[in-house]
């Protein structure tokens, strides 16, 4: 029971700051459910996309949209690439990246967008 209230607090604090700053899988969700989870980065990651799936950023959406805030054509089109990349990266990360480079990558892959996010214009 206990896990279950963690991972309903984990999708509630990426849902809220999801519909903050238009962010929640990779950057809060994989994180979260490896240092509190300790899940594996493959579970993490494939637990993150399993709970993705249409329809959760539904009612996010809606709002921006309401207030004229989405591009319907990007979010097409990034729709579009995020249905054939998932794919093409889970085949990948599943076959061909060990766990630890995977969490490794990950963990550079964050710090990379965190300091151009610091320090980009």
């Amino acid at each position: 029971m206990t896990e279950i209230l963690i991972t309903l607090g984990i999708g509630l604090v990426a849902g809220v700051l999801g519909g903050i700053f238009g962010v929640g899988g990779g950057v809060l969700i994989v994180p979260a459910l490896v240092l509190i989870l300790h899940a594996s980065q493959h579970s993490a990651t494939g637990t993150s996309l399993g709970a993705l799936l249409p329809p959760v950023g539904l009612l996010g959406a809606l709002e921006y949209y309401r207030h004229g805030e989405i591009n319907l054509m990007w979010s097409l089109c990034l729709g579009l690439g995020l249905l054939i990349g998932a794919y093409f990266g889970a085949v990948i990360a599943l076959n061909y990246i060990s766990g630890l480079l995977l969490r490794r990558l990950f963990a550079i892959f964050l710090i990379l967008v965190s300091v151009r996010m610091l320090f980009g214009k």
